[in-house]
């Protein structure tokens, strides 16, 4: 079981701040995990939309999508972060 966590707009579209699911063989990168995400219903697909704005933390350190996910205690998800 991998350790799923969601962030403002990811959270409010999906529809819940963390769960645990079993990740499918293929899935081995951060890329994959979101691929993945985005086939678990119309929630995912809207909040997973565009993948290539969504950051990725593996252990609360930021990665890219290319990171291997093996191992990973917790995965957190979220929009763009903007500065102010």
């Amino acid at each position: 079981m991998t350790k799923l966590v969601y962030f403002a707009w990811v959270r409010e579209r999906i529809g819940k701040g963390e769960e645990e699911i079993d990740l499918p063989g293929h899935v081995k990168t951060a890329g994959d995990l979101i691929a993945h995400l985005a086939t678990l219903g119309e929630e995912y697909e809207n909040a997973l939309q565009f993948p290539k704005a969504i950051r990725v933390a593996i252990n609360q350190e930021h990665v890219e999508h290319d990171e291997p996910i093996a191992g990973a205690r917790e995965i957190g998800l979220f929009p763009p972060m903007t500065g102010g």
